[in-house]
């Protein structure tokens, strides 16, 4: 088996990360590597590695232990979708739009303010929606996007909800809504519309709604550069009717978690940090003659192969480093310095990710562009996580370079 990404004494690791991210190795390599090429050639979506991530339990990983899940807090959970981000980019991508659905209703929310009767109503909702994936493998999304500033937490969601008799009465468009036509439920990010008020990011709504409720329509081709298994079409909600139980968080909560527990939207990153191993991988078993499907060739004992691995593996240990930093500080009320490592981490992934298959790439030569190798598929899935929001590589530089400067609140006025 690979070695793994982050070595569980050199980083410390507990018992139960050290387990999980062997467990995800081994299913990476297992499973999703040799079905990889067939996702990303075909632009289809992974269904049959969903339904072995529910035989093994993956997808209830972070599922809160005492209600059947694995339990896995933000940490353990980012180096779990690492170790499978190194073997299909567009499953662990995919999967992270599912279990983030659990992590910030379940662990998340328990660092989050709430009266007692409002926090026992959200635990009994919560798991009416974890029985469904524990028991059923249901697979859930959260389509974000809706090309506005919304999803760059700069206005509130064009997609509505009105409360009427029993629930809630939605209408709007999510695009890039990755698992389109293939999960159960949308965890749809919404914003309430109440009677006198505009808009508002504090009235933002989290409601599950099922795949199979009338007015909800999937449009549009998906034919993209990468990550093309993630099958991101366009979702319409017509007067789509949601029950209250429908609710994955009590209302205000989810702006109150965008604003105390942002780390909450790093959760891309592991899947690209899992593609930086990858691209690295791919060369060095490419110059030992070790890779398989090419001949059994060395080419390592050239002087320019040697510096360009060289180059990668420093790239590769400066993200990792930092990464881990990001990840094990994640929690409630970041400090400034906290944030602004959060969004040079997630800079530092999605660019690097990239930059290590390109010089992989250039390192290896031309065989290394053939699509019956992964790296080409590595660097077309790596361009991708740079354009990502609500983190986008462009979105930090801004934050990183105002948020250094700029005290909260502080003007040049």
């Amino acid at each position: 088996m690979d070695a793994p990404i982050f070595d569980p004494k050199a980083f410390r690791l507990t018992s139960f990360e050290a387990e999980l991210t062997a467990r995800a190795r081994d299913f990476g390599a297992r499973v999703l590597a040799p079905r990889a090429a067939r996702w990303d050639r075909d632009a289809t979506f992974p269904i049959d590695n969903y339904r072995d991530m529910h035989r093994e339990g993956l997808l209830g990983i972070c599922i809160p232990a005492e209600e059947g899940g694995l339990g896995a807090d933000f940490r353990a959970y980012c180096m779990t979708a690492a170790e499978l981000g190194r073997y299909c980019g567009a499953t662990a991508l995919t999967w992270n739009m599912h279990v983030c659905s659990t992590l910030w209703t379940g662990a998340l929310t328990e660092d989050l303010e709430m009266d007692e009767a409002t926090r026992a109503e959200h635990r009994r909702r919560r798991r009416l929606h974890y029985d469904t994936i524990l028991r059923d493998g249901k697979i859930f999304s959260q389509p974000f996007s809706e090309g506005g500033a919304a999803a760059a937490g700069a206005a509130a969601f064009g997609t509505t909800a009105v409360r009427v008799p029993g629930g809630f009465r939605i209408n709007g468009k999510k695009i890039f809504a990755s698992l389109a036509g293939h999960a159960d439920t949308y965890g749809i990010l919404c914003t309430e519309m109440l009677p006198g008020e505009k808009a508002s990011r504090k009235n933002t709504l989290y409601l599950g709604v099922p795949a199979d409720a009338p007015g909800v329509t999937v449009t549009g081709e998906w034919d993209p550069l990468g990550m093309r298994g993630t099958v991101s079409r366009t979702l319409i909600f017509e007067d789509v009717f949601v029950a209250e139980d429908a609710a994955l968080m009590p209302p205000g909560l989810y702006f109150q978690a965008a604003m105390r527990w942002p780390h909450m939207f790093l959760t891309l990153s592991p899947t690209y940090m899992g593609l930086a191993q990858a691209g690295y991988d791919f060369c060095v078993r490419y110059l030992r003659g070790e890779q398989p499907g090419t001949p059994p060739v060395k080419r390592r004992m050239y002087p320019t192969k040697q510096i360009a691995v060289a180059q990668m593996r420093v790239m590769l240990e400066q993200t990792k480093a930092l990464w881990f930093q990001a990840i094990t500080e994640a929690g409630p009320d970041p400090s400034k310095e906290q944030m602004l490592r959060a969004l040079a981490a997630q800079h530092t992934v999605m660019e690097n990710a990239q930059a290590i298959a390109s010089l992989a790439i250039r390192t290896c030569g031309g065989q290394a562009m053939l699509k019956s190798l992964p790296l080409e598929r590595i660097f077309r899935d790596s361009r991708c996580g740079a354009l990502m929001l609500p983190w986008t590589a462009e979105l930090c530089i801004d934050r990183i370079g105002r948020d250094a400067l700029y005290e909260k609140g502080e003007t040049d006025q």
